[in-house]
């Protein structure tokens, strides 16, 4: 419970950092147009500015903004279709206001969401219409008690906007109001510009604050990651993590369990952020527990005794344990946060280089020897947390000397270049059939095509990898 209740905390925060941003930037072009001569242009331009920063924070494709008087008549506008007549203008906002999600939304004073627009009553497809919706939210923007004015996104993908960015833009329609009211009494601004400013300087002061409680947060996850990585004769491990934000779902973990075996594991949580930063925890932590890495009192939870050697058969076990009961409990008692994790988990041998281990709806991992890839470890089973009482099986192989074991999540094969292509499995598997010496080298050799394909994109998802290279016999 506490960390659910930790979780919806720093989501709240994380909403009122990004709608406090937003205020911020309105606030700044509010105070750099009312500095300048051409006042006439004042209102027109904080109604595109307003309607640009929404589309920003929900990635919307279009979007349209009314501004309404005390009696709900329009008095301003910004349509999708630009280019239109006075006459059209009259029409296409008539019909909108009558019969479409904005009316509703004027009429009822909330929030309308429109997962699909096939499936959703409220959606009107206009005669002549040159785009495609699939996906709509429309924002009734308030002050106190009075309408001022209705914002709506529009998206060509259905599901694109969703209930968190309908909270989001909840939140932010208030700071739109509080700025195009500014706007609206720009001829008063010589009297709240002092105010204005100060206003400015103490939402920047709590965006500071928020971004330190995020910087704490990225520092607590990196404690869950391993702080050192195991030193075992004969074999070398790597391993490389790159979050997209300043808190990741991506993990992965090496430890040493009873009988002198290691314990590996690369896995994604769904989603990004927070979120799935504390489900993050919560996994690795569950993992470790029933694997038997975690002893209480002295008593593995494995029922394996830490000097008792582990045959493949008692690993193949104790994976198959830790994945199911780790499912079970996410399943059961968070499986109203709708979280789960792709994964991979497997008890290494390091004397025999046998592996026992359940891909559990991640993507394949490789053996790699001198001639390329020589094994493929695919999924054999649903991700974890899913669904309760999930049937997993453990495979079995084994790691010869010279060749490498490499692992990876989705944010290498769909790391996207400034052109928006994706880095894709081919590209990956590409750099596998060239020889390598050590662990440490295989990674670096993917990581720095990745980032040249990357280039100065932004990234979308988290980058993880992991490589275990047992040595050559001498």
């Amino acid at each position: 419970m506490a960390q659910n209740l930790l979780e919806k905390e720093l989501a709240k925060l994380k909403s009122e950092k990004a709608a406090l941003q937003a205020q911020s930037k309105l606030l700044e072009n509010f105070i750099a147009l009312a500095r300048s001569s051409d006042k006439e242009k004042m209102l027109p331009l904080i109604l595109q500015q307003t309607l640009d920063i929404s589309a920003d924070l929900t990635d919307a494709q279009k979007g349209s903004l009314f501004l309404l008087d005390r009696d709900g008549v329009v008095t301003d506008s910004i349509l999708t279709r630009a280019k239109t007549t006075p006459g059209q203008r009259s029409k296409i906002i008539g019909t909108v206001l009558d019969k479409g999600l904005a009316g509703w939304v004027k009429r009822h004073r909330q929030i309308g969401l429109i997962i699909d627009t096939k499936n959703d009553e409220r959606w009107l497809n206009l005669t002549d219409q040159p785009y495609s919706v699939r996906s709509a939210l429309a924002v009734p923007i308030l002050r106190g008690d009075e309408l001022l004015g209705l914002l709506t996104l529009l998206h060509s993908q259905p599901g694109h906007f969703s209930q968190e960015t309908a909270e989001l833009m909840q939140l932010t329609a208030v700071q739109i109001g509080s700025a195009l009211e500014n706007a609206s009494l720009y001829a008063k601004l010589d009297e709240s510009y002092r105010s204005l400013e100060r206003a400015k300087v103490k939402i920047e002061a709590y965006s500071k604050a928020l971004d330190a409680e995020m910087e704490k947060g990225k520092k607590i996850q990196r404690n869950f990651l391993p702080k050192k990585i195991p030193d075992l004769p004969d074999w070398d491990i790597a391993f490389y993590f790159h979050p997209a934000r300043q808190v990741s779902g991506d993990f992965y973990d090496a430890f040493y369990l009873p009988g002198g075996q290691l314990g590996l594991v690369i896995a994604d949580v769904c989603d990004k952020g927070v979120g799935s930063a504390l489900f993050m925890a919560l996994f690795r932590s569950l993992i470790r527990v029933f694997s038997g890495q975690i002893s209480l009192r002295g008593v593995s939870l494995s029922g394996i005794d830490a000097e008792e050697q582990i045959t493949i058969d008692e690993e193949s076990a104790i994976t198959r344990q830790a994945v199911s009961l780790t499912n079970d409990y996410i399943a059961e008692e968070h499986g109203e946060e709708s979280m789960f994790a792709t994964c991979f988990f497997g008890i290494l041998n390091p004397e025999t280089g046998d592996i026992a281990y359940v891909n559990a709806g991640h993507e394949p991992l490789y053996i790699v020897g001198p001639s390329g890839v020589r094994e493929t470890l695919s999924s054999i089973g649903p991700a974890i947390g899913m669904m309760p009482d999930v049937t997993y099986k453990a495979q079995k192989i084994q790691i010869d000397p010279g060749e490498i074991l490499i692992g990876y999540t989705d944010g290498v094969t769909e790391a996207l270049s400034p052109d928006e292509t994706f880095f894709t499995q081919l590209r990956f598997l590409s750099l596998l059939e060239q020889p390598v010496s050590s662990a440490t080298e295989l990674i670096d050799r993917i990581k720095a095509d990745l980032f040249a394909h990357i280039h100065n994109a932004p990234q979308f998802d988290d980058i993880t990898m992991i490589a275990v290279h047992r040595k050559p016999e001498n």
